[in-house]
């Protein structure tokens, strides 16, 4: 049994399909094909069952998958000693991430990263489904750290670490009747129509238990993935919005207001999985976030 055989089963597991697989790793079709069968043929047993629409575990699939991660982790883990004591930190560093709406300037912090570490590949990449997203790609080992917000639900097998915090302020069009008030409480919400992140997203998840906590509907009209997209909605009177303090500028024809009776802190965390050891260049990562934000 080889460790591209290895590498090619998990891939294929993982991405339910020979043709993401091959894409995955940079490979043709036919040659993970070939290398499946060949596993199968030397473990004497169908590891995988093909369907029209997507490709299963057997159950001697499923319980080669967790000792298949294991052996890739381990020979990654070789590697990376023996090339931190030769030549520094080599390798791929998948990471998942949030937009940090100012709160924390993490192109800054991949940029030490590099300029300290110039032989790892950083592959950073976001998800659709926000953090919670994720934390799920960070479950099934597509990503090896995570950058996300919170609160929000935390899967088993994941330590989450606030690095920073903000408050969600109520943002407005200038000419809104609140405006006169510096503070509101929640039951003055009630009936607005909300720019807001989608379900997943952790903005929306503060705001959905606060609004839950109070007993008043949070009635969502749009929804965002961009908060600097969602103060241009505000603006245009198309709604108001809940946003972190440090996206919220001053000249922008909208005005901020404080929620003064609801718990809507947001938070910007590191997430690390905490079922398998995080390599080294995921060490150095987590390190350095650490150094960056003291907080966590």
């Amino acid at each position: 049994m080889e460790l591209r055989q290895l590498e090619h089963f998990v891939a294929v597991a993982e991405e339910g399909n020979f043709t993401r697989a091959a894409a995955r790793l940079h490979v043709v079709q036919s040659a993970v094909s070939t290398t499946i069968k060949n596993l199968e043929r030397e473990l004497g047993t169908p590891l995988l069952e093909r369907t029209p629409k997507r490709v299963l575990l057997t159950n001697a699939g499923a319980a080669l998958l967790p000792r298949a991660h294991a052996a890739l982790d381990a020979a990654r883990e070789a590697a990376d000693a023996v090339a931190e004591v030769s030549s520094g930190l080599r390798g791929t560093l998948r990471l998942g991430a949030i937009a940090t709406v100012g709160l924390i300037d993490l192109p800054m912090l991949l940029g030490e990263f590099h300029r300290r570490h110039p032989g790892v590949f950083l592959q950073t990449s976001a998800a659709p489904t926000g953090s919670q997203g994720l934390l799920e790609a960070l479950l099934e080992r597509r990503l090896d750290l995570a950058f996300v917000s919170g609160p929000g639900p935390r899967p088993t097998g994941i330590t989450v670490t606030a690095l920073a915090t903000s408050v969600l302020d109520l943002v407005v069009p200038a000419d809104h009747p609140l405006v006169k008030r510096r503070t509101v409480s929640i039951t003055d919400l009630a009936g607005l129509d909300f720019v807001d992140f989608p379900v997943g997203y952790s903005n929306r998840t503060v705001a959905d238990r606060a609004f839950a906590a109070a007993s008043v509907p949070h009635r969502v009209a749009i929804e965002i993935t961009d908060p600097t997209t969602g103060v241009a909605y505000v603006r245009n009177g198309l709604g108001v919005a809940l946003l972190p303090r440090p996206v919220l500028g001053k000249g922008q024809d909208v005005a901020t207001l404080t929620v003064d009776d609801a718990d809507l802190e947001w938070s910007f965390c590191l997430a690390v999985p905490s079922e398998r050891a995080p390599g080294a260049a995921a060490r150095a990562m987590i390190a350095m976030a650490h150094e960056f934000f003291p907080r966590g």
